[in-house]
């Protein structure tokens, strides 16, 4: 049986040496390294040995096998260089032929979006202050004048990370920028408890909701808080700075109004629509046929988010805004849903 073995390894590695072609290096494989060979015969025919000769046997098949599944491996190495040699040699090479594009890599259209309205903010005095994705449920909510079991918090469906491991203070996924409003106005009223300065400033981050997603809504989606507190502010002074805004991003002749409207941390409260650039104010699936679109919501800071920030609300009023720079874009470029910026589709993103 090992002479056997010895005379099989011996033919096929003698018959490895005339393949030239990988069809005949397949064809090769079949005949001496397929369940037909004589090889696998050897195997087979195992159990039939007694039980000195079968330990034997099997171990020189092993070694026989693997021996001509290395000559098989560096065999193909070998007809694939030869193949190419060929083929460079003999094969016509147009060196005029222009090669081949590289893409290159460029921002994300909502960043670019971000980047615009931050520095449309930027010119008319606002100061970038950033917060935490990750938030308590005190910041994002009961600071927020969203006490625990308040029926406002439906409107907001939440992500929670410790839901039920922390008392009635969990942490969570944010559902708006707006905890940054609390943030912030400690962090300048810890500068002077006495006589807290005036704030001006733009919270620009993503945000998380768990909601259905439409043409209009997603899961996640980036969102930029408003935020000025000061002596004597009042609501037409929000009215003015959201009209310059819309003038400054979307023209001069962008029409826009003002929606009285409720949330728990400002009062009064309003939504602000753009006329729907995708469809100039006829009705489509994006506006959902009103002409409008909502582009933020806003209104005078309520008097206990007040008291949270640390400003006192008999001296201080303030107003505050969130609005969504991806609905923004979707105006600036007539894009007909927002799925499209998050699907990754590099076909839509590169037309940005």
């Amino acid at each position: 049986m090992q002479d056997r073995l010895n005379e099989i390894e011996k033919a096929a590695l003698a018959a490895l040496d005339q393949v030239d072609d990988p069809a005949a290096l397949e064809a090769w494989r079949v005949t001496h390294l397929g369940r037909s060979s004589d090889l696998m015969e050897v195997f087979s025919g195992l159990g039939k040995l007694s039980k000195e000769e079968r330990p034997v046997i099997g171990a020189a098949a092993n070694r026989v096998k693997v021996a001509l599944e290395s000559a098989l491996e560096s065999r193909a190495g070998a007809v694939k260089e030869a193949a190419l040699a060929k083929s460079l040699e003999e094969d016509e090479l147009d060196v005029t032929l222009p090669g081949r594009n590289k893409h290159i890599g460029r921002l994300h259209p909502s960043t670019q979006q971000l980047r615009r309205v931050l520095s449309i903010l930027a010119e008319m005095g606002f100061q970038v202050f950033t917060s935490r994705e990750v938030e308590t449920d005190e910041f994002n909510f009961q600071h927020l004048n969203f006490p625990p079991h308040h029926p406002a918090r439906d409107m907001q469906d939440t992500f929670f990370i410790e839901a039920g491991e922390r008392g009635d203070n969990p942490i969570l996924m944010r559902t708006h920028t707006s905890p940054g409003q609390i943030r912030a106005m400690r962090h300048f009223a810890a500068t002077n408890p006495q006589n807290p300065p005036p704030i001006r400033i733009a919270l620009p981050g993503m945000c998380f909701r768990y909601e259905q997603i439409t043409a209009r809504s997603e899961v996640q989606f980036n969102q930029v808080e408003g935020l000025a507190v000061g002596r004597n502010i009042t609501f037409a002074d929000l009215k003015g700075t959201i009209a310059d805004f819309v003038r400054r991003m979307f023209g001069e002749g962008a029409r826009l109004r003002f929606r009285a409207s409720y949330f728990p941390f400002t009062e009064p409260s309003a939504e602000v629509d753009v006329e729907c650039f995708v469809c100039g104010g006829a009705g489509c699936q994006v506006c959902k046929n009103s002409g409008w679109l909502e582009i933020l919501g806003c209104g005078m800071v309520h008097p206990n988010v007040l008291t949270a920030g640390g400003y006192d609300p008999k001296v201080y009023s303030g107003f505050a805004w969130g609005m969504g720079p991806e609905r923004q874009l979707m105006l600036r470029n007539k894009v007909g849903d927002i799925r499209y910026f998050w699907g990754n589709d590099v076909r839509f993103l590169e037309q940005f």
